[in-house]
């Protein structure tokens, strides 16, 4: 079954731009977002298969107490998303929207399917292990699940990213209760995938990182290796870090801190960091409780050696699950979640800004539905065009919608 798209309008809000106006008739009317499954589902992720479709994947919930991660292609002129494939060896995944299962496309045509599933303790209730399959028919069969850690002493996987190496490798980082040093939070790993055998040579690669972020893995034009995580400093500051490796993985840099925030917790944030590249230029997107609280972008010109000085993206302290990425004219698109005051409501929205290459705010709007929006996710496409996803709705009733978008003229 495929979804058609009707056009309806989005209620706009302008932000003050660096120098850059946007005329109200250059703004494009959008296409009402629609549900990608008739399932209730979550957890969106977009990603492009090797001709460069964008790919939606998702989790669609059976029963309240089952789901099953399921990805769908776009190829069609009116933008829809095709049948749902189902993971069929995902059916232990565990809904969670920091934690996010996800979907990687090689350029053999392979698929990787990663999730995470639950593995309480007397340790810790919250507790997750990792696992994925392998598709080398488009998804028609999969290989069994099978853990990314084969060590029993790793009781503790959560918050992964994948991303494709030059090479067609896969890479992946995750959070790991394993420690490296005696201190506070988890330890990032890092392991690479050895041709069709699976992900291997697990190593170490960061320590005492918050135990409760998601954490962002990103290969640059240049073929560096970059990570970005949400760290542990002085035993209770939880800022945004980076770290990079020049040399296909085999050594990271130190991680230096993007932004001083200087937030002060002893809990979890659930709410990691997002970055991209355009040309030599890092771009990163992050929330932080701190004073002030709310999203903020910040980019680094010198390969993460330093960064600008933040720039408040949204003041509003529920903003969360920020996204960044860039269109192929290297304007940038961020967005969010957030729960804004309208007069004496709260009303839960999804806020979207466009960037140009420098970093100063081109426009900034709002989608908003007649229900709580969380955690959305976006794919620039060559054509002037991103695909936007999010969950929308209340545990137990919530959909995964999209909509493809046009970005305004300036």
């Amino acid at each position: 079954m495929k979804y058609a798209l009707t056009f309806l309008s989005c209620t706009l809000l302008f932000a003050s731009c660096q120098n850059t106006q946007v005329n109200p008739e250059d703004v494009p009317t959008n296409p009402e977002s629609v549900a990608v499954d008739s399932y209730p589902s979550s957890c969106p992720f977009l990603t492009r298969d090797p001709k460069g479709r964008p790919v939606l994947s998702w989790v669609r919930h059976l029963t309240d107490t089952t789901a099953v991660m399921c990805f769908a292609i776009s190829d069609d002129e009116d933008d829809a998303f095709g049948s749902p494939v189902v993971v069929t060896p995902s059916t232990d995944v565990h809904p969670h929207g920091e934690n996010l299962p996800k979907i990687i496309f090689r350029p053999d045509g392979s698929i990787i399917a990663m999730w995470g599933k639950a593995n309480p303790s007397p340790a810790n209730k919250y507790w997750g292990l990792v696992s994925y399959a392998q598709s080398w028919d488009k998804g028609k069969t999969w290989t069994e699940a099978k853990p990314l850690v084969q060590d029993t002493t790793s009781q503790d996987q959560r918050y992964f990213d994948m991303a494709l190496l030059p090479n067609g490798e896969v890479a992946t980082i995750w959070l790991d209760n394993r420690e490296e040093v005696k201190a506070e939070g988890s330890s990032l790993y890092y392991a690479v995938t050895d041709g069709r055998k699976g992900f291997a040579n697990e190593k170490p690669i960061g320590a005492s990182v918050c135990p409760c972020c998601r954490t962002d893995l990103y290969i640059d034009p240049q073929h560096n290796i970059h990570v970005a995580y949400r760290d542990i400093i002085q035993d209770s500051i939880r800022d945004m870090v980076h770290a990079v490796s020049t040399d296909n993985g085999a050594t990271f840099s130190e991680a230096k801190r993007i932004s001083p925030d200087n937030w002060i917790l002893n809990g979890c944030p659930h709410t990691g960091p997002s970055m991209v590249a355009t040309g030599d230029v890092l771009h990163f997107a992050w929330y932080t409780g701190g004073d002030p609280a709310g999203v903020f972008y910040a980019h680094s010109e010198d390969g993460g050696e330093t960064f600008s000085v933040r720039d408040s993206v949204s003041g509003v302290a529920s903003s969360k699950h920020p996204q960044i990425a860039a269109f192929d004219n290297g304007n940038l698109i961020i967005v969010w979640d957030e729960v804004a005051k309208q007069g004496e409501h709260f009303v839960p929205r999804i806020g979207l800004q466009f960037r140009n290459p420098h970093g100063n705010v081109l426009y900034t709007e709002h989608i908003t539905e007649d229900g709580p929006v969380a955690f959305p996710v976006l794919l620039p496409r060559t054509n002037q065009t991103f695909v936007l996803a999010y969950t929308y709705g209340t545990p137990g009733s919530e959909k995964v919608k999209y909509t493809v978008r046009m970005y305004p003229k300036w």
